[in-house]
């Protein structure tokens, strides 16, 4: 039996007293017959200010958010340690697959090498909590944890809208179809805005779109917010050079492009969209200048043009980077194509699909994309082949091709897209039959 007398804490038959500790302090104790007594815990982990710096030195006991987004990081480790000391290091602003971290030993060992070997970490969203164990080993990695990038981009609902209802001489339009969450196609909804073809949508603010440029009898930019309802507003005057047969993604989580088209001429232009849906004017073009190409998302917060028409037919690609930088030629893979169209999958994965080859040759073949930029080889199609058809992502990480033309038929049937990035057989059409349309997704 025991109690507490005064200010001793007495633990009969035991032998051993001990003084009441202050607030916060723990009861310690080295073994049988020793002596207890009180000693302040040991300290948590204490978080420091965001690091932009290109380089920095960190203290045991610490965590850091370093923002990559302009820079990478050196980070100079402590010169001496003592057994258990941790520190923790995170992507603020998941960017180390652009600007990676390296991390300096500083003299000691990391992983049992010593510090003439690098140590780097560049995967965006990654977590590394690292804890010294001895002269042998040094530091030792306990945590390095990718986090995923909640909330993300991946959105339940798409549209397809605007078009042309007949490959030779037809009439443009203005209407829309719903895409559910489930991949069900919805009848006509009466148009808005300048009825037009041969343009391009993408996604913006995490959860609404925008559709814009394009063939009105003459080429355009006006633009048209989608709302998180699938709502089509009014047109937007025009930013940018007027064009058409260009492409758009979104990026960065929040924001989109435009990029590419003829203008007259073919053209490598590109057009930043904001996360309010602001079109900025025109960036100088990177890479190849052509039109009826193709883009989508990939690696959840980056982008990719892909294939189209630059005097000959191409199947060259240019990536988006998480900051809506257009990057320069990547050698192509898969069928040159053009009039093809592209949407997510998966979530942080893309898929080219459908398009037209020289000889006018309709296709149905499709090209994944991974998510980390890299396009794979042909996959044999599925579906009806054609031309000038849109997609757009779905219940969150499905993707649907829809409508398009093969010579003189135009269609509206659909190909629902796995989270796999299958494509599955066609889907009896619904609303207007039509090409040269766009799609994008909400929420």
């Amino acid at each position: 039996m025991s109690g507490i007398t005064g200010s001793k804490l007495n633990i009969r038959g035991s032998g051993l007293v001990a003084k009441l500790g202050t607030d916060g302090q723990i009861l310690t104790s080295a073994g049988a017959g020793a002596q207890a007594a009180f000693e302040d815990a040991a300290a948590g982990i204490s978080w420091q200010a965001v690091e932009t710096g290109s380089t920095m030195t960190a203290v045991a006991g610490n965590g850091y958010p370093i923002d990559t987004s302009s820079n990478a990081c050196v980070i100079t480790l402590p010169s001496s340690a003592s057994l258990g000391d941790q520190i923790i290091f995170t992507d603020y602003a998941r960017n180390w697959g652009t600007n990676g971290i390296e991390l300096d030993s500083n003299g000691l060992n990391y992983q049992g090498d010593d510090d003439s070997f690098n140590v780097e970490y560049t995967t965006d969203g990654q977590s590394v909590q690292i804890v010294y164990s001895d002269a042998t080993n040094g530091w030792i990695p306990i945590s390095d944890d990718v986090v995923a990038d909640v909330p993300s981009i991946a959105n339940n609902n798409g549209i397809f809208s605007y078009g042309n209802d007949y490959e030779d001489g037809g009439e443009i339009v203005s209407m829309s179809n719903i895409v559910s969450s489930a991949g069900v196609v919805a009848t006509d909804v009466t148009g808005v805005g300048t009825p037009r073809d041969q343009l391009a949508a993408c996604e913006y603010g995490g959860n609404k779109g925008i559709v814009g440029f394009g063939n009105a009898g003459g080429v355009s930019a006006l633009t048209n917010l989608v709302s998180n309802a699938g709502v089509i507003a009014t047109d937007t005057a025009g930013v940018g050079s007027a064009r058409h047969t260009l492409a758009a993604c979104s990026y960065g989580d929040d924001k989109g492009i435009f990029g590419f088209g003829n203008t007259g001429s073919y053209s490598a232009l590109s057009n930043l969209v904001s996360n309010t849906g602001v079109v900025a004017t025109d960036t100088a073009g990177v890479g190849t200048a052509r039109g009826m190409l193709a883009a989508c998302e990939y690696g959840g917060d980056k982008g990719i043009f892909a294939y189209g028409h630059s005097g000959s037919y191409v199947s060259i690609s240019n990536l988006v980077s998480n900051t809506g930088v257009v990057g320069t030629d990547v050698t192509g893979v898969g069928q040159e194509r053009t009039k093809t169209t592209g949407c997510a999958y998966g979530e942080d994965k893309g898929i080219f699909g459908y398009g037209y080859q020289f000889g006018a040759t309709a296709l149905n073949l499709t090209n994944l994309v991974s998510n980390t930029g890299v396009v794979g080889t042909d996959v044999t199609g599925v579906g009806t082949a054609r031309w000038n058809l849109a997609a757009t992502q779905y219940g969150k990480d499905k993707g649907i091709f829809g409508y398009g033309s093969h010579a003189s038929a135009v269609f509206s049937l659909s190909n629902l897209v796995s989270n796999a990035g299958v494509v599955a057989t066609d889907v009896t059409g619904v609303g207007t039959a039509r090409e040269m349309l766009a799609g994008c997704s909400y929420n």
